[in-house]
């Protein structure tokens, strides 16, 4: 890619709408934006981030195509930091597919998936890990995650890893004067001051760690298999969660033959709920293709929620179950606690905690609260507050956060072993480098073309 082209994409979902926008970047911006636009002033002679009301026109005969309104803003004080033009027309497949074919005719070529992301972070207006945090933020599931991200985005991440890079630089530039400079009259580094320096800068990346679950958490949610034999309320959990009838609910055994997938957020986490077949001994071909899935949806689960009858005693199927989910996390949802008891909780007892064993109603609407509270405190100890921290929540970072921290422990460890300061300092430069790939000071173009290929076409 030339960093010199004009590109263009539409930058709002596609269908009908309100309004659609196409965005136009590069130097050519403002040029192309101006052979199909006609309003009282040229483009060209409008001062930056203003609004002109105009019409898309074919350039070929003149003729009108659309209405718009047509936002410039010229670089640097833009998104990708070029020049930016965005033509925001009426909504709808046929418009805005022939206002972008007007603007590509006219000099600008498509864009690449996340290609205006990309401009702003080759053109420095962000760095990789800001732009990595866009797409958190598009994609985000639940209030938190969307804070967290947008934390991220304003550069919160950033911040500590550079304040981090720079003190791990500092302490590298102080040990090179004392190799290369010996006769000079430098303060000699002593293993003590490199254990202290170094630890500092390993309890900081430790630190980052450890809100990587939390992190994982907010950003993808948590995969959660409702399991249990055939009728005792699974669908009818899913529905209560999910406060739709998305699942079909009756009294046949056997109702839900595939995998139901539903997102639904429980005091700020996202949950990606599963709602699966009975797992039970069948002879019915298809139902057994249904709990097949159903036992691959377990396997994916970070969460299991078992849903026993609280109204009949414990069947073979569910202990087979009890048995299965052995090292699971899982919470034990007894459902039908408004009709007469009769499961054996002493036997479920022995299997978990009874802070794990969560006593509902769906029919009655009852004990859902509590089952919500018991997965936030089971995941998060309750203590979930993106606002006051930043959370790391990118596989990518997290990865070389590891690699950085096995880099500092090595140095830590060589600096208490008496090795010559020459080799720690090798050490110290990995995690340096380690850490400049999170916001992308050493990164290649292969990697970072890798990263902006996820991104939504027109973003």
């Amino acid at each position: 890619m030339t960093i010199k082209d004009t590109i263009a994409a539409i930058s709002t979902p596609m269908g009908e709408g309100g309004i659609a926008v196409i965005r136009i970047s590069g130097g050519g911006a403002v040029a192309v934006a101006d052979t199909v636009f006609r309003s009282k002033m040229k483009l060209a002679e409008v001062q930056t981030h203003t609004v002109q009301y105009g019409h898309i026109v074919d350039p070929a005969d003149g003729e009108r195509v659309e209405e718009a309104l047509v936002t410039v803003m010229r670089g640097p004080r833009s998104y990708t930091a070029e020049d930016v033009v965005e033509l925001s027309c009426h909504g709808g497949l046929v418009s805005v597919r022939k206002v972008l074919e007007l603007v590509l005719a006219s000099g600008a070529r498509p864009a690449e998936p996340g290609e205006f992301t990309k401009r702003a972070f080759l053109n420095g207006r962000i760095d990789l890990s800001q732009a990595e945090a866009v797409m958190d933020l598009i994609r985000s599931k639940s209030d938190k995650a969307f804070k967290s991200a947008l934390r991220q985005v304003d550069g919160s991440l950033s911040r500590k890893i550079k304040s981090l890079r720079s003190q791990l630089l500092a302490l590298m530039a102080h040990i090179e004067v004392n190799i290369d400079y010996p006769e000079h009259d430098v303060e000699e580094l002593t293993g003590a001051h490199i254990r202290g320096e170094t630890s500092e800068a390993l309890n900081q990346v430790r630190g980052m760690l450890s809100s990587a679950r939390q992190g994982k958490i907010l950003r993808e949610g948590i995969v959660t298999a409702i399991v249990g034999r055939p009728n005792v309320g699974k669908s009818s959990l899913l529905n209560a969660l999910t406060q739709e009838n998305k699942a079909i609910v009756t009294d046949i055994p056997g109702t839900t033959r595939d995998v139901i997938e539903e997102y639904v957020t429980v005091n700020g986490i996202p949950l990606r709920l599963l709602d699966t077949a009975g797992i039970r001994e069948t002879a019915d071909i298809v139902e057994q293709i249904g709990v097949s899935r159903s036992r691959g949806a377990l396997a994916e689960a970070d969460l299991v929620l078992l849903v026993l009858s609280g109204s009949e005693p414990l069947g073979e199927d569910d202990r087979k179950l009890l048995d299965e989910l052995d090292g699971k996390e899982t919470l034990v949802v007894v459902n039908k606690m408004d009709l007469p008891q009769r499961v054996e909780l002493d036997e479920i007892r022995a299997r978990y905690p009874e802070d794990r064993i969560i006593r509902i109603s769906v029919q009655a609407e009852e004990g859902l609260e509590q089952l919500e509270q018991a997965v936030t405190q089971l995941f998060l100890s309750g203590q979930v507050e993106p606002e006051d921290m930043t959370y790391v929540s990118n596989v990518r970072h997290i990865h070389l956060l590891q690699k950085a921290q096995g880099s500092l422990e090595e140095a830590l460890e060589a600096a208490g072993s008496g090795v010559p300061i020459d080799m720690i300092q090798i050490d110290l430069r990995n995690a340096w480098e380690e850490l400049g790939e999170i916001i992308g000071d050493s990164v290649g173009e292969t990697l970072i073309d890798q990263i902006f290929s996820q991104f939504c076409l027109g973003k």
